[in-house]
């Protein structure tokens, strides 16, 4: 079904938004693909000032998602591969989102903004790092217009990782996106 996809606003995670986070991904079905269980407010505090220092640095960074009430009900953006498997070197885009929040459109549009954004950073080219049975995410993939490239062995999970590659072209025409397809 083809409907508009709603607004969104990206911004640079606060200190708050760790807490944000941590609530709102507090979620055994947010977290399958995640390990399964909840992380700890620390974490999120560690993510959250890496985002800010990559945003620093880059341009670019996981930035908070806010609904169109200004309600934190994720995040979406890119970072550089942090692993030392799979596509090093690479920039990531990604996402994670509240369960209250699935299946209104909010990641796509909130991706697509992402890909504006990098574009605009410089970054020609970006993965998306999908685990095997993570639907949703996979079909984002597919409306963002993302190919499915090569697969690495998981260096802890009995099952590869699927990477998924999308060209940000050379020139800001060049950037074509998928159907309006809400997930």
């Amino acid at each position: 079904m083809n409907r508009p996809l709603p607004a969104v606003r990206l911004r640079v995670p606060t200190h708050e938004d760790a807490v944000a986070w941590h609530r709102v991904f507090d979620d055994p079905e947010v977290m399958e693909f995640y390990g399964g269980r909840r992380a700890a407010l620390s974490v999120y505090e560690e993510l959250t000032a890496r985002q800010r220092r990559h945003d620093a640095e880059h341009g670019f960074c996981l930035w908070t998602l806010l609904d169109e009430a200004g309600e934190v009900i994720g995040f979406t953006g890119a970072q550089p591969w942090r692993p030392d498997w799979g596509p090093v070197g690479e920039v990531e885009i990604g996402w994670r989102l509240g369960r209250a929040h699935w299946g209104r459109g909010y990641v796509t549009a909130a991706a697509r903004e992402t890909l504006t954004r990098v574009r605009a950073a410089g970054v020609p080219e970006v993965v998306a790092m999908v685990r095997p049975g993570n639907e949703r995410s996979i079909a984002v993939t597919r409306r963002l217009g993302m190919r499915p490239a090569e697969t690495y062995p998981h260096p802890t999970l009995d099952e590869p990782a699927l990477c998924f590659r999308l060209s940000l072209g050379s020139r800001p025409g060049d950037l074509t996106l998928a159907a309006t397809d809400a997930e």
